[in-house]
């Protein structure tokens, strides 16, 4: 997203709320830029939002303080307001860490957060189990907030967003897109194995007029009635035995795929339409519309930012920048595609990236596009406008 899209996007949810909480991905300052162009603190600089520090203090005492000057003198420009002291293994730990803070730095406390099983949310090899696969999703954020309000000053916090500047939007109009009466309708895979979907593309399909039907696919036997399929990013591989046994799901996507339906698969949704997928010692089958295998491999085979371009052989209506331009896109997945057949077609050459074979991504099978690279619905790439026109010429 450009600068303008991302202040546009922020101010316009931010109008609708008391209080606009950005959660960071990895550290304050990391990011694949060494100058932190695409950094948290470059986003708050941009969104002016104040920032809390949340810092794991295990094995830490007077230590803290020349962690917290070092963020604190690293960019001035950053407005740091405060940290939470997490993981404390007690009250004289509290005291310690408090203690050298006030000696040292002029950082507010904000409060702390001690070590408690209860408040661990189990991890596996792509991170966080996420919370459309989490049981008991209720109870555990129960638990958190009563040790938030229990040791985090929230008054304190609320203040501290109260200073937060509302972005200029530079003139950029920020009013609610209407939406127009849903001529199309596209089932969506929404379950416990697909899960990673953007909010922002979901909101797209319905201002592009499609009305969006969410199916299980381990649970329903039949597609429901619909013009086109998008099955997104997820963990198939976690739920292989019971994606295998739904065989009237899965005979009943092959069979529409083979009929010509519109279909556009991301990452899981792509390793769901394959033949089969291996992991560890189990391999089960799948839709089998793509003509290959998955093997879910022990390291990553493609993760990060990755920079694809258009061949010229994707169905949908061309982009209006052209075949050739960059399109940026992520990658995250320890799945590798492998015993394919020979003489197929691919949307995306890879600029940077893995992809399907380090070369190509977007495998083209009739009317199904199918790769590894999960594409944002922005202002330069349009990616949901254009699938849809191509599911509603195809529904004519």
């Amino acid at each position: 997203m450009s600068h303008a899209e991302i202040l546009a996007t922020f101010a316009g949810r931010a109008a609708t709320a008391d209080i606009s909480l950005i959660e960071g991905n990895k550290g304050l300052f990391d990011g694949l830029d060494v100058e932190g162009m695409d950094s948290n603190a470059a986003l708050a600089k941009m969104l002016s939002a104040p920032v809390v520090l949340v810092i794991d203090t295990n094995g830490m005492t007077r230590g803290i303080a020349p962690l917290i000057s070092g963020y604190l003198d690293f960019d001035r420009d950053v407005d740091i307001r405060g940290v939470i002291l997490n993981k404390v293994g007690g009250t004289r730990h509290e005291g310690k860490l408090r203690a050298a803070l006030e000696r040292y730095t002029d950082t507010e406390v904000l409060g702390a957060i001690g070590r408690d099983k209860a408040l661990e949310i189990p991890e596996r090899h792509l991170g966080l189990i996420p919370a459309n696969e989490a049981e008991k999703v209720d109870a555990t954020i129960a638990r958190l907030a009563d040790a938030v309000s229990a040791g985090v000053d929230v008054d304190r916090l609320i203040e501290i967003a109260a200073v937060g500047e509302t972005p200029v939007t530079k003139g950029r109009s920020i009013a609610k897109p209407t939406k127009p009466d849903p001529d199309v309708r596209i089932a969506i895979a929404r379950d416990a194995a697909f899960g990673f979907y953007y909010q922002d593309d979901l909101e797209a399909f319905a201002r592009a007029g499609a009305e969006l039907i969410p199916f299980d696919a381990l649970s329903d036997a039949k597609l429901p009635e619909a013009d086109g399929l998008f099955i997104g990013g997820g963990l198939p591989e976690t739920h292989l035995a019971a994606l295998s046994a739904n065989k009237s799901l899965r005979e009943d996507i092959r069979q529409a795929l083979a009929r010509g339906m519109p279909a556009y698969a991301e990452c899981g949704g792509l390793m769901y339409l394959s033949r089969s997928i291996q992991w560890r010692d189990e391999k089960y089958d799948m839709v089998g519309a793509v003509p290959g295998d998955i093997i879910v491999d022990a390291r990553p085979q493609g993760r990060g930012y990755v920079l694809i371009e258009e061949t010229g052989k994707g169905s949908w209506p061309p982009a209006s920048h052209g075949p050739s331009a960059g399109i940026p896109a992520h990658e995250f997945h320890y799945a590798r595609l492998g015993y394919l057949s020979d003489g197929l077609d691919y949307a995306y050459r890879v600029i940077r990236g893995n992809g399907i074979d380090g070369h190509h991504d977007g495998l083209l099978v009739d009317n199904l596009l199918a790769g590894f690279a999960h594409r944002r619905n922005t202002e330069a790439d349009p990616w949901v406008n254009r699938w849809v026109e191509f599911v509603r010429e195809k529904s004519v």
